[in-house]
C-alpha cells in the first residue's frame, strides 16, 4: 500500500504521521534497537451499508460526527458508520490482525504496512504502523476452579447414603479434537475478538504466533524429537532461552536481579556430570555466575540454604502455561483459516528478534505488534498510545439455583434477565445528581429486582443507583471494557544479551 493511497483515504494531516514524527531516526532492522513512536488508537469506520472501510484518526472521526456525515455505530471499540459513502467508490487497501496468543491473556494488534518513497534517492522502504492495540483477558482459571467444584460436588453427593445410581463412566464418549472447558475458551474468545474485527476493519490477512518451545524435547536434552518419541509433548521449536526466562520469572536465579544481561547457567556444572537437561538450566546475571564457576551450587549456596531450598523447588516446577498454549495453538490456526482469509502462522523468536530490534517493551499488544516477517529495510514506527482491555466476563449461567457448602440448593434465581430494560453486563452511564456518588459513571452495570443497580467503573463501583438515572450504552457481549495505556519502549531488550556460558564445563 502507498503512503499517498492512505493519505487521500484518511483525508486528515493527523491521520497518517509521517516517519519524521514516528520513529524518524529508526534505521533499518538491524541489531541496532530502533525508536517507535506513539499516537492516538485509530477509530474503525463503516459504509452506509455497514461495509468496513479503513479506519481514520479519532480527530477525523469526531470531525465526520460533528457535521453530521457519521454515526456512532459501536461504543466500545468505537466504530463510526458514514451516511453518504459506499465500499464501491472508496479506496481500501485493507489491514491485518497480529495475534499474539498466551494463557492468562492474548494480544492482539490491528497493522498496516505502508510504502514510503524516499524523496532524494527514490528508494522505497515499507514501515508498520500499528493502529488498535487490544488485550484480551481470559477467564480460563475461573472455568477450571468452577468446574474443580462441581465434580466435588457432585463426588460427594454420590458417596453419602442415599439412593443407588449405577456407574456412567463408560458410556461417555469425548469427540475427536475435544478440548477441556478451560482451553476451549481460549480459542473460543479469540477467535470471537478476530471475528468482531473483521466486522469492523477491512482484514485482509491474518498473522498468529504459533510455536512457542517444547518442554518434552527439551526434558530429554534435544532440540526436537522425533514423531514416535513424543506421546503427550508440550510445544515444538522454540528457544531455550525463552523457556527459562518464563520460568525463572527474568530474574536472576541466585540474587534474583532483573533488567540487567541474565546467562544461561548450568546448576550442576558439566565438568561435574552435569547434563544440558532444561531441568539442569537456569539463568543467572554475569557477577553471580563468573562467582560460582565451576563449583556445585550446593557449595555455592552453602550460606544461603533458603536460597538453595528454593532453587530447588523451581527446576521441579512445570510450565502449565506452556502446557495451555500447546493443547490450544492448532484449533486457534484452524479457526482462524475457517475465516476465508490469508492466515500466516510465525515463530515466538521471530516475534521477539522483532520486538527487540525495534526497542519495544514487553508487553501482550507490542508483542502482537511485532508478529511476522520484518523484513530488511521495514520499520514498526509506530503503536496506538491506549490499549484496550477485553476481559472475558461470559454471559451468565444456566443454572436456576444457587448450592450451599455441601452441593445442595439454597435459593432459586430468576428466570428473567432483565430488569427495568437492562441485563447485568450492559455498559451503561449514570448521570447521578447528588450524594455519595454523585457525577457521571460509565462501565458494566449488575442488576437487582428492586431496581437499584451497581455500577463498576475505572472510579470504583456505585452502588444502590436507580434505574432512571442510568442510560443505555452498548448490549453486554460478554465482556468488560478498560484502557490503559502502553508502555514505552525500553533501554534494555531483554534477553538480547543472553547468551549460553560455557565456563563452568
Amino acid at each position: 500500500m502507498r503512503e499517498s493511497d492512505l493519505q487521500a483515504l484518511a483525508r486528515h494531516p493527523e491521520a497518517v504521521v509521517p516517519a519524521t514524527a514516528e520513529g524518524g531516526n529508526a534505521a533499518g532492522n538491524g541489531s541496532a534497537i530502533q525508536n517507535v513512536g506513539s499516537g492516538a488508537a485509530f477509530v474503525g469506520v463503516l459504509d452506509r451499508r455497514g461495509v468496513p472501510l479503513m479506519p481514520c484518526h479519532p480527530a477525523r472521526a469526531r470531525e465526520l460526527l460533528a457535521k453530521g456525515r457519521a454515526v456512532v455505530a459501536r461504543h466500545t471499540p468505537f466504530v463510526i458508520r458514514l451516511k453518504d459513502r459506499e465500499a464501491e467508490n472508496s479506496v481500501v487497501p485493507g489491514v491485518a490482525v497480529r495475534i499474539d496468543p498466551g494463557s492468562k491473556g492474548t494480544g492482539i494488534a490491528v497493522t498496516v504496512d505502508v510504502d514510503v518513497a524516499n524523496g532524494d534517492s527514490g528508494a522505497v522502504s515499507t514501515t508498520r504502523r500499528g493502529l488498535v492495540a487490544v488485550e484480551l483477558r481470559h477467564r480460563g482459571a475461573q472455568i477450571h476452579k468452577a468446574v474443580l467444584q462441581r465434580a466435588a460436588y457432585r463426588r460427594s453427593r454420590r458417596s453419602r447414603n442415599l439412593r443407588y445410581r449405577a456407574p456412567r463412566f463408560d458410556n461417555r464418549r469425548r469427540p475427536v479434537g475435544w478440548l477441556a472447558p478451560s482451553l476451549q475458551h481460549r480459542v473460543d474468545t479469540t477467535c470471537s475478538t478476530v471475528r468482531r474485527l473483521i466486522r469492523y476493519f477491512p482484514v485482509s490477512e491474518l498473522h498468529v504466533e504459533r510455536v512457542s518451545f517444547d518442554t518434552h524435547a527439551m526434558s530429554r536434552g534435544k532440540n526436537r524429537l522425533e514423531a514416535s518419541e513424543y506421546q503427550q509433548g508440550t510445544l515444538v521449536g522454540y528457544e531455550v532461552r525463552q523457556y527459562l526466562l518464563e520460568k525463572w520469572g527474568r530474574a536472576c536465579a541466585y540474587c534474583g536481579t532483573s533488567d540487567v544481561p541474565l546467562q544461561v547457567e548450568h546448576i550442576q556444572p558439566r565438568a561435574r556430570g552435569g547434563s544440558d537437561r532444561i531441568s539442569n538450566l537456569t539463568l543467572a546475571c554475569a557477577p553471580c555466575n563468573a562467582e560460582k564457576g565451576a563449583r556445585s551450587v550446593e557449595e555455592f549456596l552453602s550460606q544461603r540454604p533458603a536460597a538453595l531450598k528454593r532453587i530447588f523447588a523451581q527446576t521441579k516446577v512445570p510450565l502449565k502455561d506452556a502446557a495451555v498454549m500447546n493443547a490450544t495453538r492448532w484449533q486457534i490456526v484452524d479457526q482462524l483459516r475457517s475465516m476465508g482469509l490469508s492466515v500466516r502462522a510465525w515463530s515466538g523468536g521471530r516475534t521477539q528478534y522483532n520486538r527487540v530490534g525495534h526497542g519495544l517493551a514487553k508487553t501482550h499488544t507490542l508483542d502482537a505488534l511485532a508478529v511476522g516477517e520484518v523484513k530488511d529495510g521495514t520499520r514498526i514506527i509506530r503503536h496506538p498510545r491506549t490499549v484496550l482491555i477485553a476481559t472475558a466476563t461470559g454471559r451468565g449461567t444456566y443454572a436456576r439455583t444457587r448450592s450451599d457448602r455441601y452441593g445442595f440448593p439454597r435459593l432459586i434465581l430468576p428466570r428473567t434477565k432483565q430488569c427495568s430494560g437492562y441485563a447485568t453486563g450492559d455498559l451503561v452511564r449514570a448521570v447521578i445528581p447528588s450524594g455519595k456518588y454523585a457525577g457521571t459513571w460509565t462501565g458494566r452495570v449488575a442488576v437487582r429486582t428492586t431496581g437499584r443497580f451497581n455500577v463498576r467503573s475505572e472510579r470504583g463501583v456505585a452502588q444502590g443507583i436507580h434505574h432512571r438515572y442510568i442510560q443505555l450504552v452498548q448490549r453486554a457481549d460478554g465482556y468488560g471494557y478498560i484502557t490503559r495505556e502502553e508502555e514505552g519502549a525500553h533501554c534494555f531488550a531483554d534477553g538480547a544479551s543472553m547468551r549460553v556460558d560455557r565456563s563452568d564445563d
